[in-house]
């Protein structure tokens, strides 16, 4: 109906907000900010946004920066498998890119490591999951439009598509097939997009995945991420993180209850807790060595609620610390 808060505009113009907050020198405000109690009850009041809820720090050094100086393995290098090219074009995301980058980086670790040439998608904008959240149609289409084609040039180049975060793999998977079915450059990005650790364990289970790793994770809780449990590609993460000698994965079905925006809304924080609870109470009961989610704002909400864990991992994160990366 177009009946939208300027807040949620701004919550979900995921680009815009992470160029702004990256900027150097702005970035240093924008995170001491989002830590002052007194500036967080002003941005309550005037926004509702909750000043109880958590905010992702904001980097000037994006994954954009960082991998525009590495120098990585060659695509010639790229050794294909039955359902793999072995060469990653990695959709950094937003959140990958502006608030947790070290996911990125760890993601090439990994996969340079097994020999996986990777190169970052240069043309990116959001994958377009907060505005479709919204309601914003028109701006999914736009954000699309920048998009796919950026993407099916690489997927016609040999290239197999991931992201570290679900939400985005999964808007390229399954949401943007579903809105444009007549789009030929849409079907054949779904058909190259692989959610990482699925990728990892077709790799794995074609014989191309390294497995010595002289690190032991010891106990590790995972929580099943909403976003990820939907592509129905079975628990890969928990799969390819037993591989790891001295390792146990506990899996924790159960929602976070931060979905993007839910958790920091102040109309909607204490909900976003209730939901949150059963598997905080399950994480809690555990005591693991570790916590880790495919989320990392679901991570994040979970560790911040649990009175055992005090943060949480990437599992590609824990993954990197396997192999002694």
């Amino acid at each position: 109906k177009g009946e939208v808060r300027k807040r949620d505009k701004i919550l979900t113009s995921t680009d815009t907000v992470g160029k702004l907050a990256g900027i150097p020198v702005v970035v240093n405000f924008v995170n001491a900010s989002n830590k002052s109690k007194s500036l967080r009850n002003v941005l309550e009041k005037t926004l509702g946004v909750s000043a109880r809820a958590y905010v992702p720090d904001y980097h000037s050094n994006t994954l954009e920066k960082q991998q525009s100086k590495h120098k990585g393995l060659s695509p010639e290098q790229a050794k294909a498998g039955e359902k793999t090219n072995g060469k990653v074009a990695l959709f950094g995301t937003c959140y990958g890119n502006y608030n947790e980058p070290s996911i990125g980086t760890d993601m090439v670790s990994v996969l340079e490591h097994n020999e996986i040439p990777v190169t970052l998608v240069k043309k990116e904008q959001c994958c377009g999951m907060p505005k479709l959240e919204l309601g914003d149609l028109d701006a999914v289409e736009k954000a699309k439009n920048v998009n796919i084609p950026a993407l099916a040039a690489l997927v016609d180049d040999g290239w197999d598509l991931i992201a570290p975060i679900p939400s985005c793999t999964l808007m390229f998977k399954q949401e943007l097939p579903l809105l444009f079915p007549e789009d030929e450059d849409v079907k054949k990005v779904a058909n190259a997009f692989f959610d990482p650790f699925e990728y990892l364990w077709l790799r794995h289970k074609g014989g191309a995945l390294k497995t010595e790793f002289p690190m032991a994770m010891g106990e590790v809780a995972y929580q099943v991420a909403c976003h990820q449990r939907v592509q129905n590609i079975g628990l890969k993460t928990r799969d390819v993180l037993n591989l790891v000698p001295g390792t146990q994965v506990t899996a924790h079905e159960r929602c976070s209850g931060h979905d993007g925006t839910y958790a920091v809304k102040t109309e909607t924080r204490d909900k976003s807790i209730k939901i949150a609870r059963p598997v905080v109470r399950k994480v809690d009961q555990q005591a693991p060595d570790h916590f880790t989610s495919d989320c990392p704002m679901a991570g994040t909400q979970i560790a911040n609620l649990s009175e055992k864990v005090t943060h949480a991992d990437h599992p590609m994160t824990l993954l990197r610390m396997a192999y002694g990366l």
